[in-house]
């Protein structure tokens, strides 16, 4: 499918924020949030389920787009607008039969020889990282770097490139001017609930100014 996707890109983490999947994605809208991904690595099925539907009815409201992380079966279940898919889930060109063309299917890579397979999948964009050193992994992979990241930024060619990992409001500039087209961010932007639509307001503000342009 053809979209544009936004500059930064938030992620959703109940235990980090003390928040629903929904308090957090009503603030991130709030703050200017166009496209957020629900993710939870430790929801039971059913409950992963409800919390998607809550959800997908807030960012509904809103007209704001919706990708679920990992759960191909939830994405269709629920009609959301997408999935993120890592390197041990369900095959990109399956998800893509299920989801059909216009879902939005993007991949997470963690090297170069990783990157360069996604590069000829039926992706709409191409997640690389982790960029800087990230807590909201259990077993994070190797920090893949900035030079790994303009690396991956020749491979992918005229595919979006997602920067994740580790990504603040102090080093987004850094990933940017890389060669990343969106910067993917949990912890800066949702571990304190209080400044949830502020953060996000702070880095849009950044992405506006020109960085990485």
């Amino acid at each position: 499918m053809v979209f544009q996707l936004p500059k930064v890109y938030p992620i959703t983490d109940p235990n980090l924020s003390g928040l629903s999947h929904a308090e957090q994605i009503d603030r991130l809208i709030a703050g200017g949030a166009t496209l957020i991904q629900f993710r939870d690595k430790q929801a039971a099925s059913r409950d992963f389920y409800r919390q998607a539907e809550a959800a997908l009815k807030i960012a509904r409201q809103y007209d704001v787009r919706l990708i679920i992380n990992d759960r191909v079966d939830v994405a269709l279940a629920l009609g959301a607008d997408g999935v993120h898919l890592g390197q041990q889930d369900m095959p990109v060109e399956a998800a893509r039969r299920l989801l059909g063309e216009r879902a939005i299917v993007g991949i997470s890579t963690h090297n170069l020889e990783q990157a360069k397979l996604a590069a000829n999948m039926p992706v709409d964009y191409v997640a690389f990282g982790p960029i800087f050193a990230t807590s909201t992994k259990e077993n994070p992979d190797p920090i893949a770097g900035l030079e790994a990241l303009r690396g991956v930024r020749t491979i992918v060619s005229a595919l979006p490139l997602v920067a994740i990992g580790g990504i603040t409001l102090a080093n987004a500039e850094e990933a940017w001017k890389a060669g990343a087209d969106i910067v993917s961010s949990i912890a800066a932007l949702v571990s304190d609930p209080s400044r949830i639509p502020e953060n996000m307001g702070e880095m849009l503000a950044k992405s506006r100014a020109g960085i990485g342009q």
